[in-house]
């Protein structure tokens, strides 16, 4: 427990103490925005902000979250409603593979479900969770477009169509630090 007369640390110095190459970073970002004093024109820098930041640090802890709302004077909530919204960005940190199974109608119907189980089971991993070594993540995405593929398997930015549980393996793989 904290004496009211304590002084506590503030989000950027505990960031720029624990990280401080990638807060440095991420200010010097800030710095070229031209944010301002009015609060509308700010919160047309948020997203690119937000996609920044987690371009840096890999995720958007609630640190880097508070600094982007100290510096483009908006609210908490305001910034982690964007966070929550898009399923691009995460608070949570992701493994280096960032392996999603597409669950939508046509990857569903043809057995998405089962592929989801079949990673889950040889990474030791829930959907939504990170190995415990850092290396993979393990989400589901509700459709990416490519319903002729299905089911489709996306680990970072490249695809994998036609998935079924006995591929797996070979895609956990391909992997390669």
């Amino acid at each position: 427990m904290t004496c009211c007369c304590e002084k506590t640390e503030s989000a950027l110095e505990k960031l720029s103490r624990l990280e401080p190459e990638k807060t440095a970073s991420l200010n010097a970002f800030l710095d070229q925005l031209p944010i301002g004093k009015d609060v509308e024109s700010n919160r047309a820098h948020l997203i690119v902000a937000l996609h920044q930041a987690q371009g840096i640090f890999g995720y958007l802890p609630s640190e880097v979250q508070q600094i982007i709302a100290e510096r483009l004077k908006l609210t908490r909530s305001e910034i982690y409603g964007v966070i929550s919204f898009y399923s691009y960005f995460t608070d949570q940190p992701i493994g280096r593979f960032k392996i999603n199974v597409c669950c939508g109608t046509a990857c569903f119907v043809k057995g998405a479900n089962l592929v989801v189980e079949q990673f889950s089971r040889e990474l030791k991993i829930k959907e939504g969770e990170t190995s415990a070594d850092g290396r993979f993540f393990l989400g589901v995405l509700r459709c990416v477009g490519a319903c002729s593929l299905a089911p489709v398997v996306m680990v970072n930015e490249r695809v994998y169509g036609n998935v079924t549980p006995a591929m797996v393996s070979k895609i956990i793989a391909d992997c390669k630090d």
